[in-house]
């Protein structure tokens, strides 16, 4: 299961990247830095499923995205090679891992409450007024709340990582 798991984790890692300078990076950037596809990509799905964080983001929001650069970014190419390499091989990602993976979890968790719970009604541009639209919206976010916390149980419980401490 282990072996999976980490698969799912690296496949989870090596997405995130185009993911992130792509699509959240355009939070932050000018439009002009991204490629014209790109930029149409992102107008697309705000409009398709009102994802107003995106089209106008809040402050709280883009802290998620400048701590994601600052911190998670470069902890992405860790990842990648401690599974590459072999998580076993590797034990000192434990912790990083997770660090990390909290991190994102209880951000991701303020974005999906925001998206079930906000009141959307006066918010300009339009968000996500109906449950299904807001629950369309949310399968974009969820994947990243359930991985993370997936892997945060992982490398809590993980046995094979576990340091071994012997009784003098």
């Amino acid at each position: 299961m282990a072996a999976v798991l980490d698969f799912i984790f690296l496949c989870y890692f090596i997405t995130h990247i185009p993911i992130s300078i792509f699509v959240d990076a355009q939070v932050l950037l000018p439009k002009w830095i991204f490629p014209t596809k790109v930029v149409e990509l992102k107008a697309w799905y705000c409009t398709e499923f009102k994802d107003t964080m995106m089209i106008d983001p809040p402050a709280w929001f883009r802290t998620f995205v400048y701590c994601e650069f600052i911190f998670q970014f470069p902890f992405f190419i860790v990842a990648i090679y401690a599974f590459i390499k072999g998580i076993k091989n590797c034990s000192w990602i434990r912790t990083p891992m997770i660090v990390y993976s909290a991190h994102v979890a209880t951000t991701t968790a303020a974005i999906c409450f925001h998206i079930m719970y906000n009141d959307f009604s006066k918010s300009k541009p339009i968000g996500p007024t109906t449950q299904l639209e807001r629950q369309a919206l949310l399968m974009f976010y969820f994947p990243y709340l359930l991985i993370p916390m997936l892997m945060l149980t992982n490398f809590i419980f993980r046995a094979d990582l576990q340091t071994k401490h012997k009784m003098q």
